[in-house]
């Protein structure tokens, strides 16, 4: 059926969900009338790929370059041998991942099923990597694996540039010149470009767009990118292509190379909704091009961009709810690469995707990209929107796991969202990056967590104040020690962002903040983390000012075509990259409960320092009694259910008197609680009116009037103390 708009992501972002962009263009697209149909080929290229009619092609080929005399290393030469046993095992391993076969995990668990080839040699102990009850989930591990070994083969014999989810990429990124990337697409086809341009042929001949907008998100989807524009340009004269995304958006902002239009008709820059219409407005003559908005062209021989400042943005709000049609959703597949439990929770399982707020509310960290739009510009929509969305997705898909993919969720709108999601009865599973705010407490931990909160990620970066402090954070280590065993205690996982290399970082502070993580770690308070090495970028306060910051940017480094990050030079830090290898191995174990009692000179071939923090520094902070004020416009609510109400007679030395026994019960098991026989009587009448099922919310002011309306003294020291202050965990919270 014919669409005028084809949107499309090229190979290769994500195997086990659709990466968001193009769904989000067709929900606008749908709200201003017009026709689209959105691919992703990254998973039509997988599936068809990863077939037995793929593998026989790709089999076929090796062997011709095989008996042409190329030399073939021993891995390859082995999966060569196997063909036949890979041929026969392709289909089921991939119909395993897509969920299809989970009973097939005992036979890839008994490791003869699956050929094996180098990929295998890193498995070491499946049992403590996964535990006695995870046999699904090892099996995942073992197919993944498996479909990384064909992955090396293909790439060591047919494709260098092949890889999951980064196809090309080391010609993305840094690329100052397009040189390397136009010399690449002047070459003929490979295996993998033609299955691409296979599946590419087949939508442009379904569809008969008018435009074809290209994502691209990452440096590993670039080339992909450009080789789909060179097909439609070549092949589909009539049709205009546009790209924009991520990639675009941050190292493209300075392109002078005039040879990209020679593959694009526009570039689109930050939010896409109102460049992509008046794109269309212009191609069909109801605009001028002086008119388009944020859009590069090459006109004659000059490059423009056009950007119309009378015309507004669609806006967060305005955007429309993204629309997953057309996608293959219930065949993507999940796969573990490592075990890592955060990267686990991004490769398994569908995960919609959706954005409470553009941009970021605090916008100040210095490493950060704080002057381009998607992070400078902050509008968060409302929590019942949200909800209308989440439910529209869910009766369109049939999916119920939501991925929020703010730049940091702001804790006030994800309180809204909690109580709107439990007022309407919704049973999702949902998670989100945020910053680690004082503001999760361990109510409202518990909150998220009642409303389908399974895990957050956040940056610590530096686990250290003066770092944090420069990065201008506006976090302490002691407040995300806390901040995290709050998470941690309400059942949501915590993933920490940890960075190294930040410009004035001595190699004293690098093993310090290390033995943080690992205290961290060592008192169940972090599930998961990853280092990233400090990465200056042009658009960042340390990059538009590194005397600040003490560093020094190499010259002569820019050219005509991507221009994103910089490279330079840190006279007073340690070198950081030697650091590495040892902080990832160190994280890697800690995640997996190993090795938090090796001294941390371990995880290094050359000499460090002994770290400075105290051995007990985290637990020191833990058994702090923390100083909390709630404040009387705090919401209180009810969450649990019925409570089983009995008046008891106690007596002690003659005397007698009566108490309230209020039995609460919970999924895990009955609480029961023993209070003055008024107040427990007056808490039992109240708590249906906090329930969320009430149409008027209560505030803990209103809840102190009805306790004194009561005829009751005292209510601070009622509701503050035990045990009123331990009923959180039967679905009493103040928010």
């Amino acid at each position: 059926m014919p669409a005028k708009v084809l949107l499309l992501t090229p190979p290769f972002t994500q195997l086990n969900t659709p990466y968001p962009a193009t769904a989000y263009l067709k929900g606008y697209l749908n709200k201003i009338g017009v026709s689209s149909f959105q691919a992703d080929l990254g998973i039509d290229v997988t599936l068809a790929l990863f077939s037995e009619a793929g593998m026989n092609l790709v089999f076929d080929r090796i062997a011709q370059v095989a008996s042409a005399g190329a030399p073939l290393s021993d891995n390859a030469r082995r999966i060569l041998a196997l063909r036949n046993e890979y041929l026969r095992t392709i289909g089921t391993a991939i119909g395993f991942l897509q969920g299809l076969m989970p009973s097939l995990a005992h036979r890839i668990c008994q490791r003869n099923f699956l050929p094996e080839a180098s990929r295998f040699a890193q498995v070491q102990d499946l049992q403590w990597a996964f535990g006695s009850m995870g046999n699904q989930d090892k099996a995942r591990h073992l197919a993944t694996l498996y479909l990384e070994d064909l992955s090396d083969f293909i790439k060591e014999c047919l494709d260098p540039f092949f890889g999951f989810s980064r196809y090309a990429e080391r010609m993305g990124r840094s690329a100052t010149s397009f040189d390397e990337l136009d010399v690449a697409l002047k070459k003929p086809f490979t295996v993998i470009d033609e299955f691409t341009i296979s599946q590419l042929d087949q939508y442009m001949r379904a569809h008969q767009p008018a435009v074809v907008a290209v994502s691209i998100p990452f440096p590993g989807n670039l080339y992909a990118g450009f080789r789909c524009a060179q097909h439609i340009r070549a092949h589909y004269p009539g049709v205009d292509v546009v790209a924009g995304g991520g990639f675009v958006n941050t190292e493209l902002r300075e392109l002078k190379d005039k040879r990209v239009f020679d593959y694009f008709h526009f570039l689109t820059f930050d939010e896409g909704y109102i460049p992509i219409e008046r794109i269309l407005q212009c191609i069909e003559g109801q605009i001028g091009i002086e008119s388009l908005k944020r859009t590069l062209v090459r006109t004659g021989d000059a490059l423009v961009m056009y950007n119309d400042t009378a015309c507004g943005d669609a806006g967060l709000l305005n955007s429309g709810t993204p629309d997953y049609t057309d996608l293959r959703l219930n065949e993507y597949v999940s796969a573990i690469e490592v075990t890592n439990p955060m990267h686990s929770l991004w490769s398994d399982g569908r995960w919609m995707k959706l954005t409470m707020a553009h941009g970021c509310y605090w916008g100040k960290c210095t490493f950060c990209d704080i002057t381009l739009d998607y992070i400078k510009i902050y509008e968060p929509v409302t929590a019942q929107v949200l909800c209308d969305r989440i439910e529209t997705i869910m009766a369109a898909t049939g999916q119920t796991g939501f991925h929020f993919v703010d730049e940091a969720a702001p804790p006030s709108l994800m309180k809204a969202l909690a109580l709107e999601i439990l007022r309407r009865g919704l049973v999702i599973s949902w998670w989100t990056n945020i910053r680690f705010e004082k503001s999760y407490t361990p109510d409202l931990c518990l909150l998220l967590r009642a409303s389908g909160c399974i895990a957050v990620s956040g940056g610590l970066e530096v686990a250290s104040d003066r770092l944090l402090k420069l990065i201008d954070k506006g976090i302490t280590v002691d407040q995300v020690v806390r901040v995290n065993r709050h998470f941690t205690e309400a059942g949501i996982m915590v993933h920490a962002y940890l960075m190294y290399g930040f410009p004035t970082q001595s190699a004293q502070e690098t093993i310090d903040s290390l033995e943080v993580v690992r205290q961290m770690f060592l008192n169940g308070i972090l599930q998961s983390g990853y280092w990233h090495l400090f990465t200056m970028t042009v658009h960042s306060p340390v990059g538009k000012a590194p005397e600040k910051f003490g560093v020094q940017i190499d010259s002569g480094l820019e050219g005509d075509f991507a221009h994103n990050d910089l490279v330079h030079q840190d006279p007073k830090g340690a070198d950081h990259i030697e650091f590495g290898e040892g902080l990832k191995k160190s994280v890697y174990n800690y995640m997996l409960g190993a090795c938090l009692d090796h001294p941390l000179a371990k995880w290094f071939d050359f000499k460090t320092p002994r770290p400075l923090v105290d051995k007990d520094h985290v637990s020191n902070i833990l058994n702090t009694e923390e100083l909390r004020t709630t404040s009387p416009e705090a919401r209180v609510v009810w969450l649990g259910y019925a409570v089983d109400t009995e008046v008891v007679t106690k007596s002690k030395k003659g005397n007698t008197w009566e108490v309230a026994s209020l039995t609460f019960q919970t999924p895990a098991a009955p609480i029961n609680i023993r209070v003055d026989k008024a107040q427990g009587l007056w808490l039992a009448s109240v708590l249906p009116l906090l329930a969320m099922s009430q149409t008027t919310p209560w505030t803990l002011r209103k809840v102190k009037e009805h306790y004194e309306a009561a005829g009751l003294e005292d209510f601070e020291l009622f509701w503050d103390n035990k045990p009123i202050s331990g009923l959180a965990k039967a679905g009493l919270l103040v928010v």
